[in-house]
């Protein structure tokens, strides 16, 4: 009798751990369904260029290696984490507010497949967003809370559908506010941030952050008029009146690529009048110049998956831009 039930408490023990494992593989999938929602919902190129050119322009008010310290690195991720949490805020809010336009223009979105509850894309853009307040605030630093708080207003006055905001819907509000984050704010708040408060410098603007602000200025003004090109057929049914539906998508793409080569052209005229040091860093974006002109010979302007590869092209042709920054600085400060 006692072996009987030794037996049936192992077959129980058994099944209660079998049911167990089962129920664990069935979470595991959802686990990382949710994961990659979450990876979506926070357009990761956004960030990847938010990380990149925090990073590079940190790097300008560097003059000696010795200024490379662990305080510098604290001070660095003081500037990145924040940022990268304020970037989830400004695309995720821009998501709850375009969910309809979205299931037209970017249907795998998680809000837009339905993979995300509405309650679900507000609480995540409620908790990132007070995060990044929180985290800037720990940090004391002034140029930080101040990229901060105005990444946040232009960010809200981009997406929020209530009277006098709603920036999106005109064409030249909407690429002033992405001009003035990801060409302004970035560049010279960072900079600010780093020189005069983590490595406690006297806060001077220099060539070099002037030179990689103009540039980024270009690329901005780029990604604020191409990232409408491949939805004009949302945007219209929506009433969002931006440039490429104004204008039209062919006009658009070529004024962005003649844009992208005016900056090139600035970058190499700049490295080839400092001498032959910096032959080879002329060189480089002299093939990058060539390469994006030879890529967007072969643009579908009216196919809407050419147009968005090309979009992410050039915001890999951005995060090279920003990698090649504090090369570039060191043209401007050599005498």
């Amino acid at each position: 009798m006692c072996k009987r039930h030794r037996v049936s408490s192992a077959y129980e023990r058994k099944h209660i751990h079998e049911s167990k494992v089962d129920d664990s593989k069935e979470q595991m999938p959802l686990v990382f369904k949710m994961l990659n929602a979450f990876y979506r919902f926070s357009r990761p190129h956004t960030i990847f260029g938010t990380v990149i050119g925090i990073t590079s322009v940190s790097f300008l008010p560097i003059e000696s290696m010795a200024d490379v310290s662990p305080v510098f690195l604290i001070g660095l991720l003081k500037a990145i984490i924040p940022a990268v949490l304020m970037n989830i805020y400004v695309v995720g809010l821009n998501q709850l507010f375009d969910v309809e336009i979205d299931k037209i223009n970017k249907p795998t979105l998680p809000l837009a497949s339905g993979e995300f509850s509405r309650e679900i894309g507000t609480t995540i853009v409620v908790v990132v967003c007070l995060m990044s307040f929180f985290i800037g605030l720990k940090a004391q630093s002034l140029p930080l809370l101040c990229a901060l708080s105005g990444s946040c207003f232009l960010g809200t006055a981009y997406s929020i559908n209530v009277p006098f905001l709603r920036w999106k819907q005109h064409p030249v509000l909407a690429a002033t506010c992405i001009l003035c984050v990801r060409a302004i704010l970035v560049q010279l708040a960072f900079f600010i941030h780093i020189q005069g408060y983590v490595l406690r410098k006297p806060v001077a603007l220099t060539k070099s952050v002037v030179f990689a602000t103009t540039f980024m200025c270009f690329f901005s003004a780029v990604i604020a008029l191409f990232k409408d090109i491949p939805d004009v057929d949302g945007d219209r049914n929506f009433s969002i009146h931006s440039f490429s539906v104004r204008l039209g998508q062919e006009r658009v793409f070529w004024l962005c690529i003649k844009l992208l080569l005016i900056a090139y052209t600035i970058a190499i005229i700049v490295g080839a009048s400092s001498g032959n040091i910096y032959q080879r860093l002329v060189l480089g974006h002299a093939c990058i110049a060539s390469i994006l002109w030879l890529q967007a010979q072969s643009v579908d302007v009216q196919d809407k998956s050419s147009t968005t590869s090309f979009y992410m092209f050039i915001w890999k042709v951005q995060c090279e831009a920003q990698a090649l920054a504090p090369h570039q600085a060191r043209v401007l400060r050599t005498p």
